[in-house]
């Protein structure tokens, strides 16, 4: 048994059940036991590998996509550039090696990171030795200027909270509680929530949907900043428009495990919910929501491929070709992730997604 399991086991009988947010966070961010504390999880060493490790190309389109953006909207003269929950850093130096040519963008960038793992801003500072990012905690901490963001799985790690419809207008809040021994499932008492009060038509009871309060100040928070002072974000994440049904997963050496059973010893993550996500940025103009696929297809990333793949030969083109396939084909990353964007107000329409029908 994990040292984290058993605190919370104590900590559980002592005190109560805990919602899946709790558990989430403490399981991630325990500042001694946490999961993103202790270790780099990247990588076929670790337990996921993201689209960035999978090919350089998806950095390379997302760094063209923010330079065009970037020129679309006047090319201002400075600029912070930030990406969220960054890994190795290997999409930002992705991006700013597709970038080198495109004139005034890196003079004009600032480079900010918002990280919290100690692990991976070493990891980072490596990946990127002459850019000199500064570092940031949260959201909170960046300058007052024209913002372009990344976020690449991010929301996904973001602490949920589960919801089972019941009777009438009533929900019951899944809790994690012990039966002295091992973590277990349950349910808390009836309830009214709010925030699922436009969502009570489309669920049945018995059916379980997910909030994620920090994602949605998260975009409140990126959102109010580019309506103020220009810029973009670019959110690319597994999920879809709406939440419905139990998403929370846990990963461990690329396979999946009982969440509940190493705390602190899994990756834990759930779907994004993207339409609150679009309501909480306004007055930030969110695009419609593409797959990820279709989004990289539209930039080009099949000419990128053909032309990096005519260098290549045996096992490595072999491993280029399923590259390319695992960022786009459907029945791979390239339904299951989605890309939004948010502009300011009256911006041009970012290259490659569509307007949002309201």
């Amino acid at each position: 048994m994990t040292v984290l399991k058993t605190s919370l086991i104590r900590r559980i009988a002592r005190t109560g059940p805990v919602t899946v947010a709790d558990y989430m966070t403490e399981c991630l961010l325990h500042p001694e036991h946490g999961y993103y504390v202790t270790r780099d999880p990247l990588g076929r060493a670790g337990d996921f590998i993201t689209a960035p490790e999978i090919s350089q190309m998806f950095g390379e389109q997302i760094g063209l996509w923010l330079a065009q953006v970037g020129m679309d909207q006047g090319a201002p003269a400075r600029i912070v550039l930030a990406e969220l929950g960054p890994g190795r850093g290997t999409l930002m130096a992705d991006v700013l090696r597709a970038t080198r040519g495109v004139p005034g963008f890196h003079a004009a960038a600032d480079l900010h990171l918002v990280e919290a793992s100690p692990v991976l801003r070493a990891a980072q500072m490596r990946a990127l030795p002459d850019a000199r990012p500064a570092f940031h905690d949260s959201i909170a901490t960046l300058p007052d200027a024209p913002l372009f963001v990344i976020a690449n799985e991010f929301l996904d790690a973001l602490p949920i909270r589960q919801f089972q419809r019941g009777k009438g207008d009533d929900w019951h809040e899944r809790m994690i509680g012990t039966d002295g021994k091992a973590l277990i499932w349950g349910l808390a008492p009836p309830m009214a929530v709010a925030a699922l009060d436009q969502r009570r038509d489309a669920v049945r009871e018995g059916q379980l949907v997910e909030t994620c309060a920090p994602a949605e100040a998260i975009a409140g928070e990126i959102g109010h900043r580019i309506a103020s002072f220009g810029g973009a974000a670019l959110i690319v994440d597994y999920g879809d428009a709406q939440s419905l049904g139990d998403t929370f997963q846990a990963l461990s050496a690329h396979q999946h495990v009982d969440p509940l059973a190493t705390p602190g010893q899994a990756d834990l993550t759930a779907h994004v919910a993207f339409d609150p996500i679009s309501q909480a940025a306004q007055p930030a103009r969110a695009s419609a929501l593409v797959p990820q696929g279709v989004f990289l297809e539209r930039l080009g990333i099949t000419a990128r491929a053909q032309a990096l793949a005519s260098k290549l030969g045996g096992p490595a083109l072999e491993t280029h070709i399923a590259a390319h396939r695992r960022l786009t084909h459907p029945d791979q990353m390239g339904h299951l992730f989605k890309v939004l964007a948010l502009t300011p107000p009256g911006a041009p329409l970012p290259p490659a997604l569509d307007p949002r029908s309201e």
